[in-house]
């Protein structure tokens, strides 16, 4: 905490004329956070010093287990990236009461990965270079720049490029996580203007860009980006290495011991934990730099940036300066005003900040959705440490009152009549620059979902004598606001009148088609069943289970049940009414009524509401999995197959437990939709060898958005959580399992086969290829496999170079085909010696069907039976297939008629 004793007065204050602006400036003498520095002069003046602070000194819980388990945190800040990385805002209303500065634990944070662990011995040896394009390279360490460099205070704000990122994710799902409003703060930092330290490495005449790496290993490199070279050399910038904030030494979360400072531009240029400084002719090639912080053209989307990198590789979209900004603070989220008690006046509240060192001159707010506006008072505290003079402050000259740049949020307010907001549907408020630069009333969205600076929003609910505010959304995965509201209620946000209909004006909707209401009960059943008789079918003899309050009774479809009879068997005595809606299909409630049985009474309901069992036990367990309770695993990494496909490891409670997964089963993953909040619960068969302990891989293939249809539910929300994030695991389920040399269990009952035809595609590979490595890598196991992999592209083989290692290394054993699309040709796998009544093709270029078909036919047979390779992996063992498919291919066959086996496998169009 800064005293008053800490301000060293060098000369007197200078008089300071302050800019004009509409309306008035005005200084608010009343902040409690503003404290009086005695000058020599008379006078005295009033600037802002850092509010009251607590250091957190204890590790949270929650980040225990993580690699930041050395960083102790405010619980208060809102993670949106679930654990870790560690992203977090403040509550947008308790960083506005913290005024002009924001307190260390309070300010936002962007970390990529874990904070580097630096101790507080190592801090003065902490060590940066300056190389490159440069006649001079140096290496400095902290001890020597502040003991060698002049050191200066400035007050800065940072802001994150993703801030208020969630109301364009609720429009449409971005590749960023979603900031609220509060991904903006406000400190004192001191430190080395980055002018001087690269005047003395002397840079070459080529030189252009400064680059600058942090010490943060990432899985792409460490995180680097650059700015130009030119601005770095121009004072007015105030480009800077800091090492204190807000008088105090570095946090580990804002880049402890040294980080960059670029005030007016994105947070995301300001590098932690500095290394090194690289002077070049030529923006960053850093991976970050290029990749992230970018505004694509609004007509790019997800797969096109994903598939086109050219898009990434334009300079001309990287993001730089900030674009002018506003919100509304005051009043706040779900705030209600009580009309009979209310003043006759009501003042709104809120922040506007803009880029490049240009001052916010004005900011509107309107009443009737932009038809009139009125000014708000803007209050420049920036300009009180302007009218300072070669002052020392927190070790720094406070080096401003010759500069006119502007880096730091202006705070604005306005009195309204009460009687005006009672008449009024909503509050808006934009803000202009010295530059004429204004935010725009509609949304810009782009595929990473930066820069989002409409008009700010605020919904008014007249509500029995009470007006309630709603915002338009809140930050992370937090229910709440209107565009939520608006857009599940089938409004069009994009429309021009926030998807809401406006007094005269004909508002467009979106067109949503009802959903089909399927009856699961049976007519005229009154029959209730406490949870007394529900507890009494919670195994395997006759398994009852609850969807929606209702009751079912499982027995007799635990042989016909696709993915096996302990897919029921582990819902016995549960509410499954996630599972059960998630996965299912209009087909399978359409049967429900045959199976129900009665009604759970309302007290019964209570209690099973009360939640699903859980193991609790001090003792650690060897097995991940249980097929009646979710688990929690995080996500540990994600690796690039493909640029569609993924590798996601997941780690498990601790490292010497097993998964519990046995060969030819699935697992179930569950996870809340990012938006809506609703349960996706899909199934899915790990490639980690069952035998691996502590985490298991999963390969999927990512469903990104396209023009013609809506991307996969689960495989979006999957790609787009970070590492850290959970996710829920149940299990096992399946009707198959693989014990070895040729046999088998198919629900639960014991059988031999001699071959496996093995058809898939894509992703789809998943559920075969844990079956025929658990063949290929027993010597003694005589089974043989024959494998069919079509695919569109060579890169959609997945598992390849394992495939062909089976195929090379178990030639009489394993027969291989693996084929693609390349101009109208296919390219086949030499390893496949096709047998004569296989045959296979795949959708040529130009053709509409999706996804890409296999066809396996009969020489004689009319008609070839179509499987579409991506989403419907097959496994077949002499003939394991969906009951259809098989029947159909039975003849086609060279296997006798008592080897086949028809079978379908889940988990295949787990999009």
């Amino acid at each position: 905490m800064a005293t008053v004793t800490e301000i060293q007065t060098v000369t007197m204050r200078k008089s300071v004329e302050l800019p004009p602006t509409p309306p008035e400036t005005i200084f608010d003498g009343g902040d409690a956070t503003s404290v009086k520095s005695i000058g020599d002069s008379k006078e005295q003046l009033d600037i802002p010093l850092p509010p009251p602070s607590t250091t957190p000194t204890e590790v949270l819980d929650v980040d225990k287990p993580t690699p930041d388990a050395h960083v102790p945190r405010d619980s208060r800040l809102i993670r949106l990236t679930g654990v870790h990385p560690f992203n977090c805002e403040a509550p947008l209303t308790d960083l506005f009461k913290e005024g002009f500065l924001t307190s260390p634990e309070l300010f936002y944070v962007r970390n990529h990965g874990p904070v580097p662990v630096v101790q507080d011995e190592d801090i003065p040896d902490w060590e940066f270079s300056v190389e490159g394009l440069v006649a001079n390279p140096l290496k400095i360490t902290l001890k020597e720049l502040l003991s060698e460099y002049e050191n200066v205070t400035y007050p800065i704000t940072l802001v994150c490029a993703g801030n208020r990122r969630k109301e364009q994710n609720v429009v449409r799902k971005s590749k960023g996580f979603s900031w609220g409003p509060a991904g903006v703060s406000t400190a004192l930092f001191t430190g080395v203007v980055m002018k001087d330290i690269v005047e003395r490495a002397k840079p070459l005449r080529k030189a252009r860009y400064v680059c600058m790496e942090g010490a943060d290993k990432l899985p792409n490199g460490y995180y680097g980006t650059s700015v130009k070279l030119n601005w770095v050399m121009d004072p007015n910038r105030g480009i800077m290495l800091a090492h204190k904030m807000n008088g105090e030494s570095l946090t580990p979360d804002h880049g402890k011991p040294l980080r960059a400072v670029i005030p007016g531009q994105i947070g995301g240029r300001s590098v932690k934990w500095l290394k090194k400084l690289i002077i070049t002719a030529e923006p960053s090639d850093n991976w970050y730099h290029i990749y992230d912080n970018r505004v694509l053209p609004t007509m790019v989307d997800p797969d096109e940036a994903a598939k086109n990198k050219d898009w990434w590789m334009d300079e001309r979209y990287a993001i730089y300066d900030l674009s002018p900004n506003s919100a509304i603070a005051v009043p706040a989220h779900d705030e209600t005003l009580d009309l009979a008690t209310a003043p006759e006046y009501y003042t709104i509240q809120g922040y506007a900040y803009s880029g490049g060192g240009r001052r916010i001159t004005r900011v509107q707010i309107s009443l009737d959705q932009g038809k009139s506006w009125r000014f708000g008072n803007i209050e420049y505290a920036e300009d009180k440490y302007r009218a300072l003079e070669d002052n020392q402050l927190f070790g720094g000259r406070l080096d401003m009152d010759w500069r006119e740049t502007c880096f730091c949020w202006s705070f604005w307010k306005l009195n309204i009549l009460v009687e005006e907001l009672k008449e009024a549907k909503d509050i808006v408020v934009r803000a202009m620059d010295e530059s004429m630069n204004i935010q725009p009333r509609d949304m810009y969205w782009s595929v990473l979902g930066m820069m989002n600076n409409p008009w700010f929003r605020v919904a008014i609910h007249n509500e029995n004598g009470k007006l309630r505010f709603e915002h338009p959304t809140q930050p992370a995965l937090m229910p709440g606001g209107w565009m939520e509201r608006v857009k599940k209620a089938g409004g069009n946000l994009t429309n021009g009148s926030w998807g809401e209909r406006i007094e005269g004006k004909q508002s467009e909707a979106i067109e949503v088609e009802a959903p089909k209401e399927i009856k699961m009960t049976k007519d005229g059943l009154d029959r209730e069943i406490t949870i007394d008789e529900l507890r009494k079918h919670d195994g395997s003899e006759s398994p009852w289970f609850v969807v929606n309050g209702e009751v079912y009774d499982g027995t007799a479809f635990l042989e016909g049940h696709p993915g096996g009879a302990q897919s029921i068997i582990s819902a016995a005595g549960l509410d499954s009414t996630d599972e059960f809606m998630a996965i299912h299909s209009e087909t399978a409630k359409a049967m429900m009524p045959d199976y129900h049985i009665g009604s759970l009474d309302e007290s019964s309901r209570r209690i099973l509401a009360e939640g699903e069992p859980s193991v609790e036990s001090s003792e650690l367990r060897s097995v991940f999995l249980d097929s009646r309770s979710w688990t929690k695993s995080i996500l540990h990494s994600k690796t690039t197959v493909s640029w569609d496909t993924r590798i996601f490891s997941f780690r498990l409670e601790h490292d010497d437990q097993s998964l519990g997964l046995p060969t030819g089963q699935h697992l179930m993953i569950r996870l809340k939709d990012p938006v809506t909040r609703e349960s996706i619960i899909r199934s899915y068969t790990p490639i980690s060898e069952t035998t691996k302990k502590g985490y298991c891989d999963v390969l999927i293939k990512v469903y990104a958005d396209t023009k013609e249809r809506a991307g996969g539910k689960m495989t979006k929300a999957l790609d787009a959580i970070p590492v850290g994030h959970f996710v829920e695991m149940k299990g096992p389920i399946g009707k198959f399992e693989y014990i070895g040399k040729g046999n088998c269990l198919i629900n639960g009952k014991p059988k031999h086969v001699k071959k496996f035809f093995m058809v898939c595609g894509g992703s789809g590979i998943t559920p075969i290829f844990q079956v025929l490595r658990a063949v290929m890598q027993d010597k003694a196991d005589p089974t043989t496999c024959v494998v069919l992999d079509g695919n569109r592209l060579i890169e959609d083989i997945l598992c390849k170079e394992d495939l062909d290692v089976f195929a090379r290394d178990n030639v009489d054993r394993c027969r291989l085909r693996t084929q693609h699309q390349v101009e109208h040709d296919s390219i086949t796998s030499p390893t496949f010696q096709t047998h004569p009544t296989i045959h296979s093709t795949l959708s040529q270029p130009g053709e509409t069907a999706f996804p890409p078909r296999i066809s396996v036919a009969h020489p004689s047979a009319p008609n070839p039976l179509i499987i579409p390779a991506p989403i419907q992996p097959t496994l077949i063992s002499t003939l394991l297939a969906p009951p259809p498919n098989a029947r159909a291919l039975s003849g086609s066959l060279p296997t006798p008629a008592t080897h086949r086996l028809p079978l379908h496998f889940p988990g295949a169009a787990n999009m």
